[in-house]
C-alpha cells in the first residue's frame, strides 16, 4: 500500500475533507504532490490545511513505524480494498482508511451494534451479554466501542457465544485502552476485529470517541442502547444511527435512575423497545434467516461437556433471575460446599454469574 496512506492519514482532516480531496486528485500519492493553489481549490481545505500536507510530504522516512505496525498485527485498509465493510462505505463520511487487527469483512452485512454507559448497573451488564449472546447464535456481529460497561459485556457475549464482534477504538491500535480490557483485545482479535481511524500513535482523548461512534452506527443495521443517562455517548451513537438511516432499539429500565433516561427518551421518541433478541431480529427483518437457535429455547445443561455433574445440577436449578444461594441449595439437594464449589467453576466457565448480596443468576 506503500507510505503515501500513512502520510495522508496522519494530516488529520475530516473524513469529509479527506474524501474531497482523493476525489479531486485520485490518491493520497497526488494529493501529497499537488500543488498550493489546486489544493486551496477543493471546497474546505485552508491554508493551514496545506501547510500541514507539505510538512507531512517532506517526511520520507516511514519503515520504523510500517515495522512496528505489521510487528503488532495491524494493517491499513482503505474504502476501495476488498476488505472494506460495505456497509460503512455507504454511510456519508466513511474513513477512507482504517488500521485493522484481526479479520475484516466486506459482507459482514449482519451486523448490530450494542452500546451503552461504562457505569452499567448489573441489570444492564447482563442484559448486554444476554443480547449479544443470543444475537451470536443468529449468526450476528456484534459492534460495540470496547469501553467498560455495556460494550465489554456486549464484546464479552458475542465470544462466550461463539460469535464475531468488532470493537471500534478512539485511539490508535497499539494503545492498551482501556487497560482494564487487554485481555480481551486479544480474543477479539482473534474471533472478530479491532479497528480504528485514527493514526498509529494517537492517544484516547475524549473528543476522538463522537466521531468514533459514527463508524459504530455505520458498521451496522441497527444500534441497542442497553442503558444511558442523558449525556451518554451512546445516544450520540443512537443519533449517527438515525442520520444513517439504521435502526435504533432501546431496553427499558428502572424509571427512578438517572442511568435509564436517555435510553427512555429514546423510546419516547419511538425507538423499538427490546426484550430480548427476538425484538431486534424481528425489527431488522433477520427471522426468517435464523440458524442456530430459537430464541427462549435454552440448551439442556447436560450438553455441555465441560460440566461435572454437579455442576450440571447447580445450572439447573438457576434461573433468569437472581436467586440465593440458599435457595439453590434447597432447589439442588446439595450440600452447601458443593453448591458453592459448583457455583465458582460455573462463573469461571461462563455459564453463572455472582451478584451482590450472595445472589447467583444463569448468564447462557
Amino acid at each position: 500500500m506503500g507510505n503515501s496512506w500513512l502520510q495522508f492519514n496522519k494530516l488529520n482532516l475530516s473524513p469529509r475533507k479527506q474524501r474531497a480531496l482523493l476525489l479531486r486528485f485520485g490518491s493520497p500519492a497526488e494529493v501529497l504532490r499537488a500543488p498550493q493553489s489546486d489544493l486551496l481549490r477543493v471546497e474546505g481545505v485552508t491554508r493551514e490545511n496545506v501547510d500541514a500536507i507539505r510538512e507531512v510530504a517532506a517526511k520520507t522516512d516511514w519503515n520504523n513505524e510500517l515495522s512496528l505496525m505489521e510487528k503488532l498485527g495491524i494493517r491499513m485498509v482503505t474504502w476501495d480494498d476488498s476488505s472494506y465493510p460495505q456497509q460503512l462505505k455507504e454511510i456519508h463520511d466513511p474513513p477512507p482508511l482504517l488500521f485493522v487487527r484481526g479479520e475484516l469483512k466486506s459482507d459482514e452485512f449482519r451486523s448490530v451494534a450494542i452500546v451503552g454507559t461504562r457505569r452499567a448497573s448489573t441489570y444492564a451488564r447482563i442484559i448486554s451479554e444476554r443480547l449479544a449472546a443470543d444475537l451470536s447464535r443468529y449468526g450476528v456481529t456484534v459492534v460495540s466501542g470496547l469501553a467498560l460497561g455495556v460494550d465489554t459485556e456486549a464484546h464479552r457475549g458475542a465470544l462466550r457465544a461463539g460469535g464475531r464482534t468488532i470493537a471500534v477504538c478512539g485511539c490508535g491500535l497499539e494503545a492498551n485502552y482501556p487497560a482494564a480490557n487487554s485481555k480481551l483485545r486479544e480474543e477479539i482479535v482473534t474471533r472478530g476485529a479491532l479497528l480504528s481511524e485514527l493514526p498509529f500513535g494517537t492517544t484516547p482523548e475524549k473528543w476522538h470517541f463522537p466521531a468514533r461512534n459514527r463508524i459504530i452506527s455505520g458498521l451496522s443495521l441497527g444500534v441497542v442502547v442497553v442503558e444511558a443517562p442523558d449525556a451518554s455517548g451512546a445516544l450520540i451513537t443512537a443519533d449517527c444511527a438515525l442520520e444513517q438511516g439504521r435502526e435504533v432499539f432501546a431496553v427499558p429500565g428502572n424509571v427512578t435512575l438517572n442511568n435509564n433516561r436517555g435510553g427512555h427518551r429514546l423510546l419516547k421518541e419511538g425507538a423499538t423497545l427490546v426484550e430480548d433478541a427476538n425484538d431486534i431480529l424481528r425489527a431488522l427483518g433477520l427471522e426468517e434467516e435464523q440458524t442456530s437457535l430459537n430464541f427462549g429455547e435454552e440448551k439442556e445443561p447436560q450438553e455441555a461437556a465441560n460440566l461435572s455433574p454437579n455442576e450440571t445440577a447447580v445450572l439447573r436449578g438457576l434461573g433468569r433471575e437472581e436467586k440465593h444461594v440458599d435457595d439453590i441449595t434447597r432447589a439442588v439437594k446439595l450440600t452447601p460446599a458443593e453448591v458453592n464449589a459448583s457455583l465458582m467453576m460455573l462463573e469461571m466457565k461462563g455459564y453463572a454469574r455472582r451478584l451482590p448480596g450472595n445472589m447467583f443468576m444463569r448468564v447462557r
